[in-house]
Parts: C-alpha cells; structure tokens; sequence
C-alpha cells in the first residue's frame, strides 16, 4: 500500500525543468532510494514533497490525502519529516535543544503559557524533554550522553545523527534523508547503513534516501529510482537499476556506458 505517492510532479526553474513528471512512490515500511548525478533533481522533489517549493503540476498524496500547497509545518504535522543536504542545526543550543525543537509541531501551549510558566505548559515542556532524550537514547553513547553540550561541539557524524534525531522527534510516518552518509568515511558508512535499518525495524518508518554512495544504496534499499535532468529514467530493485544502461549512461557518460 503506498503511503506517499507523487504523480506527473513538474517544475521549473526559469527555463529549467529541474523536475519532469515524475511519478514516485514509497510503500509503508519501505526503504527506497533516490539516485542520480548532481542537478537530476532529487533535493528538489524532496523540497516540493515536504512544502518548502511549489510544484506546478501533478499531485502529491500522504496516507490517501493530497498534501499538495501545505506549508512545512503542516506537512510535518501530517507525519513527514526530513533531513538536508547540508546539516541545519542551531549550533548555540544544546544537543538536547536540537531535538526538542523537533516536537514543535506537536505542542499545544502557546506564547501565554509559556510566559506564565501555567502547569500544563510545565507538563508539556516534561513530555518534551522526555521524548527528546528518548531519541538521543536511539543513537546509544554518540549522543545522549552529550545531551547538555552544545551542537556545534560535535563531530561531523554525530551532527548528522542529530539531525535525524530531530526529524524522529517530529513523530513521522514518513523519513526523507537527504544524503545522510555525504563527507563520511567507510566504517561511518557502515553504520548508516546499520542505522536506517534499525530506523524502519525499531521504529517502524518509511525511509525514503538521496543517496551517492552505491555501497550504501545497495545495503539499504528496497527499491531504487533514478532520476536526471528532472526525469525519472529507472526504477526497479539494485540490481536491476545499476545495471540499466540510461543509469550507467547519466553516471558515466555515453562513451563509458557502451564499453561497460
């Protein structure tokens, strides 16, 4: 049963198509890969997915409902979430701040509670405090224990790790990454790979992940889909992907894909 589904998605940039009617789906409980060389547009249907582009064709449905011209916050809301190409973090606050943010979407207690401290803002900010420490928890000794530190005195691994963190406190069905392993090395690779599956097999997400690394890909995907210039040009399992000879053609070139 597909639980996000984009059909004939379009836009463009000037004269641009950076993306073509696309068609793309993930499946609840599904692990699927989104490939392809720079510029094929796939931060860019993450962008229009979660609100933060207008698309000007297609549709894009969640959980049977059109989700389409809904501000990030509500799409958030709905149960998608994501992560970025360039980490986001806010690095003057705590590790534990960082995560707790992600619970913002789903607070109830407004300005005036919070300034007169009412006992159901307390409560609130508890239940908070708690889940975030919750998702740290997820991540064993890389992050909880560093839960009072501030973000910007973590490594480069552990700030990605934090930003999932915070896209897991957001509560999602669905969990987009984009690019989680870019500027790793191999053994931090590995786990990437370790920690998407446990994401789907401990908490039960839909995985959606930009991804350059084939290793990685290979490791974690269902299903994978290409995309360039825009337009989605394979889709299938690993293997049947990374032997499609318009795959091989948009990563290598024409030359390198007729000797390949």
């Amino acid at each position: 049963m597909s639980l996000l589904e984009v059909t004939g998605l379009s836009k463009r940039f000037g004269g641009l198509a950076a993306v073509d009617d696309v068609d793309f789906h993930a499946d609840e409980g599904e692990i699927v890969s989104v490939i392809g060389p720079n510029g094929a547009g796939k931060t860019t249907l993450f962008n229009i997915v979660t609100g933060f582009y207008e698309h000007e064709q297609g549709t894009i449905e969640f959980g049977g409902h059109n989700i389409a011209g809904l501000q990030p916050n509500q799409i958030t809301k709905l149960g998608i979430s994501r992560t970025f190409q360039a980490v986001r973090l806010f690095p003057a606050m705590t590790v534990l701040e960082n995560v707790m943010v992600g619970q913002h979407s789903r607070s109830r207690s407004g300005v005036f509670g919070s300034i007169l401290q009412l006992p159901g803002t307390k409560q609130e900010e508890q239940r908070i405090e708690e889940k975030a420490r919750e998702m740290l928890a997820f991540f064993g000794r890389a992050l909880l224990p560093r839960a009072d530190e501030l973000a910007s005195g973590l490594a480069y691994a552990d700030r990605r790790r934090l930003e999932i963190a915070r896209a897991m406190a957001t509560e999602p069905k669905v969990l987009l990454l984009d690019e989680p392993t870019a500027g790793m090395n191999a053994r931090e690779k590995e786990e990437v790979i370790e920690l998407v599956g446990r994401l789907r097999r401990e908490m039960g997400y839909t995985i959606v992940l930009i991804e350059h690394d084939m290793p990685v890909v290979k490791g974690v995907s269902d299903r994978v889909v290409a995309l360039d210039f825009g337009r989605k040009i394979a889709e299938g399992t690993y293997e049947e992907v990374s032997s499609n000879e318009r795959v091989i053609e948009a990563y290598l070139g024409t030359e390198h894909a007729e000797t390949a």
